[in-house]
């Protein structure tokens, strides 16, 4: 496959001249970021406009497959031309144009796999894809012609390839992955049923890797039989168990996430649509709840980063539907979806089977928690393996901290000094925010007032560069 085609110089060329774009950003993951400059190259000499602007960005904010609307706004872009791996969420404010690539496949060999399924199925099958082999789609549906409409057989379309937000952006659809919906969204992809039909009726046949994509398919259509193409090995896989094994793991971190009570809230987008939105819903639910929740901007989460907060039980990331399911078990808490923190945090929510990865989904269309705290009924934590009451954490800090849950750095010493009085009697379980946490901690940082108790003796660093600092002698 030539560059050209590969990177599609010739319709992001078109895009950005009917749109008469003149700062254009270019965003790489890490693995094209070697094709970078080729692609500047020949994007200039395909536009050829003078006063045109071409910015490389790489090492995004957040997860790679979403618009990086943050580094676009350094260089105030007009677009954002993506390569590579994408989920295809809705922009906040910047038009983007999407190159998915072109991944090989044995077209021929996808369609003998894919005919020998549906013979053997006793359900319609639906036939979704990962982006990169969008390209081969037609190829494979005119492989299999003679048995599509025998073993019905349904493909799935690339919802399209640019994407021009409007004042509308953050409202939600409300079709992504809904089994009620007539319409379903996926990954980038869409697709139509009889009215009346739910997914249920059918078998899912992905072509693709065991990626975030594919995670995403599993939780969604989690009722549905789902078998995996792997086009790099030429080969059906069947194996269910993977997906009995995710299914698993979450339902386990919503009831942990249950007996939870000093909340983190996670941003894991400052782009996608709708992340405030969900954001303020979650915060009001928290508390309704009558649980603590932080707002935690850090890019991207790592075990590290999360061990700076060990007050919260529970964090919950909000961020696209492919970066989302974040494997925690490196970490001191959990890591769940909004999803899963609705189902955790109100009182009374049970798990239908239905599984919504698009937090776009959940604004203004999922209730928020109004369980009752000052009854003060008991509950039963299956973690803990008997009942429990929630404590009611509202309006226990005395005034201390703003609205939006943070402590002014003007009153913190103080509020340290006079809660550290008592730090014996607060422990992780029962401290009523992360002020009292921190007042219990041995370490607090450098005392900078100088009224601790032990010595304090200042040492000068080295200076110099480290393969070799000014105070060493080299052994050459």
């Amino acid at each position: 496959m030539d560059f050209e085609s590969k990177y599609e110089v010739s319709r992001v060329a078109t895009f950005i001249r009917s749109h008469n774009f003149k700062r254009i950003a270019l965003q790489f993951p890490d693995e094209l970021l070697k094709d970078s400059t080729r692609v500047v190259r020949a994007l200039r000499t395909e536009v050829d406009v003078k006063d045109i602007g071409l910015y490389v960005m790489a090492d995004t904010t957040y997860g790679s497959c979403c618009v990086d609307e943050v580094g676009a706004s350094h260089i105030n872009a007009d677009c954002v031309i993506h390569y590579g791996h994408t989920c295809l969420s809705p922009t906040t404010k910047l038009p983007a144009f999407f190159v998915f690539g072109k991944a090989p496949i044995n077209t021929s060999n996808c369609a003998n796999h894919l005919c020998n399924y549906a013979s053997s199925s006793t359900k319609p099958v639906m036939v979704l894809f990962g982006l990169e082999y969008g390209y081969a789609i037609q190829d494979i549906i005119k492989a299999s012609a003679v048995e599509t409409s025998k073993f019905k057989l349904h493909f799935a379309d690339v919802m399209s390839q640019s994407m021009i937000p409007t004042k509308d952006s953050e409202k939600t659809n409300g079709d992504c992955g809904v089994p009620e919906r007539r319409t379903y969204r996926i990954g980038g992809l869409i697709w139509n049923l009889k009215e009346g039909q739910t997914m249920d009726v059918y078998s899912v046949f992905w072509i693709g890797p065991e990626n975030s994509a594919f995670s995403n398919v599993v939780l969604t259509f989690n009722t549905c039989e789902i078998v995996r193409y792997d086009a790099t090995e030429n080969q059906l896989l069947t194996d269910t168990l993977q997906q009995r094994r995710i299914l698993k793991r979450r339902y386990y971190l919503v009831e942990k996430a249950k007996d939870a009570e000093i909340v983190g809230i996670l941003v894991g987008t400052l782009g996608v649509a709708g992340y405030l939105s969900m954001i303020h819903q979650i915060k009001e639910m928290i508390t309704k709840a009558g649980k603590k929740a932080y707002t935690l901007v850090m890019g991207k989460p790592n075990p590290s980063k999360l061990a700076n907060f060990p007050e919260c039980n529970v964090f919950i990331y909000i961020s696209c539907a492919q970066t989302a399911l974040l494997d925690s078990k490196d970490f001191l808490a959990p890591v769940i979806t909004p999803f899963e923190a609705i189902l955790a945090f109100n009182r009374g929510s049970e798990w239908t089977g239905k599984y919504i990865m698009e937090f776009q989904d959940l604004v203004n269309s999922t209730p928020v928690g109004s369980t009752d705290i000052s009854k003060k009924e008991a509950r039963f934590s299956f973690i803990q393996g008997g009942y429990i009451e929630d404590p009611d954490f509202q309006d226990m800090n005395g005034g201390d901290e703003d609205e939006d849950g943070g402590l002014s750095l003007v009153n913190l010493s103080t509020a340290v000094q006079e809660r550290g009085k008592d730090q014996k009697s607060i422990i992780k379980g029962t401290a009523k925010s992360g002020l009292e946490y921190f007042a219990n901690r041995s370490f607090q940082g450098l005392d900078i007032n100088g009224n601790g108790n032990g010595p304090e003796v200042f040492i000068i660093g080295r200076t110099g560069k480290a393969s070799g600092y000014d105070n060493e002698t080299s052994n050459h």
